[in-house]
C-alpha cells in the first residue's frame, strides 16, 4: 500500500519500545496492509506454538550433554486434540508411568525437575534447556536431585504427581506458556513445596515470561534458585512466599 494512504498514529515513535500492537495507524476504515499481514503471521506463530508436537529426543540429548539425568512421561491426554479439550487430563499422569516412577523412586529428594510442553513446545525447545544451564551452577550445595523429568501433553499440576511419586520435597515445572501475538516462545516456571496430588495455584510461585525478549536465562535462573533454597529452608511457596530475590546480594560475577 502506498504509504501515502495511511493515518499514522501520533504514538507511533513508541513503538520500537515493545514489541505490543500498538500505534497500528489506519488505512481509511482499515488497518494498513503491513498490520494486517504482521498479524496474520502472529496469530500463525502463537498457533503452531500450540499444535506443535515436543522433539523429546532432541531435548534429552540436549539434556544429556549438559549431564542432567532424565525420565520421559505422558499425562492422561492421549494425543494434542484431546488434551487441548481437556485440561484436567493433562494435569493427571498416565498410569504406568505413575506405577514405573514409584518403583524408581528410592531414596526421598530434595528436588523434582519437571518440563512439560504445555502450551507451547516452541518455548520449550527454545529455553528450557539453556534456562537449566543457567540453573546447575546456582543450586544450593549438597541438594538432591531426581531426574529430570520430561512430559508431554502436560498442565501445571502435573508436576506435583510426578513429585510426589519419585518423593521430593520441592518440584518445579518448565513449562510452554499460552502464546501471545507477540510471545509465542514464552516460558513459565512453576515451583511447589511439598508437591501432591490436589494442590492449587494459591501454593505455588511463578516466574514467568523467559526467553531473550522478556526475562533473561541468567536473571531467571537467579530467581529460580533462591525461590528453590528459600522455600526449603522455609518449607513454603505460593502467597506465603514473597520472592524477595532482588534483595539478595549480588553474586560472585557481579551480578544478579
Amino acid at each position: 500500500m502506498n504509504d501515502s494512504l495511511v493515518t499514522h498514529n501520533p504514538l507511533d515513535p513508541w513503538r520500537g519500545a515493545t514489541p505490543a500492537r500498538i500505534a497500528l495507524g489506519r488505512a481509511g476504515a482499515g488497518m494498513p496492509t503491513n498490520e494486517v499481514l504482521r498479524f496474520g503471521w502472529a496469530h500463525a506463530m502463537a498457533r503452531d506454538a500450540i499444535h506443535a508436537a515436543l522433539d523429546v529426543q532432541a531435548l534429552v540429548n540436549t539434556l544429556n550433554v549438559q549431564g542432567w539425568d532424565t525420565e520421559q512421561v505422558h499425562s492422561r491426554a492421549g494425543d494434542r486434540a484431546y488434551y487441548l479439550r481437556r485440561p484436567d487430563l493433562g494435569r493427571q499422569l498416565a498410569p504406568e508411568d505413575s506405577s514405573r516412577l514409584r518403583s524408581r523412586a528410592g531414596a526421598p529428594k530434595d528436588l523434582c525437575i519437571v518440563i512439560g510442553d504445555g502450551l507451547s513446545s516452541m518455548a520449550v525447545e527454545r529455553h528450557a534447556a539453556p534456562l537449566l544451564a543457567e540453573l546447575r551452577p546456582k543450586l544450593p550445595p549438597g541438594l538432591s536431585l531426581t531426574p529430570v523429568v520430561i512430559a508431554t501433553q502436560a498442565r501445571v499440576a502435573l508436576a506435583d504427581e510426578i513429585a510426589e511419586d519419585l518423593g521430593a520435597r520441592l518440584s518445579i515445572i518448565l513449562i510452554g506458556e499460552r502464546p501471545g501475538l507477540s510471545s509465542p516462545d514464552s516460558l513459565g516456571v512453576y515451583i511447589t513445596h511439598a508437591p501432591r496430588r490436589g494442590r492449587h495455584d494459591a501454593e505455588r510461585n511463578c516466574i514467568s515470561n523467559i526467553r531473550p525478549e522478556g526475562l533473561a536465562y541468567a536473571a531467571a535462573a537467579f530467581k529460580l534458585a533462591w525461590l528453590i533454597r528459600e522455600s526449603l529452608r522455609r518449607g513454603i511457596t505460593g502467597v506465603e512466599l514473597k520472592d524477595e530475590s532482588h534483595l539478595a546480594l549480588v553474586d560472585e560475577g557481579g551480578s544478579l
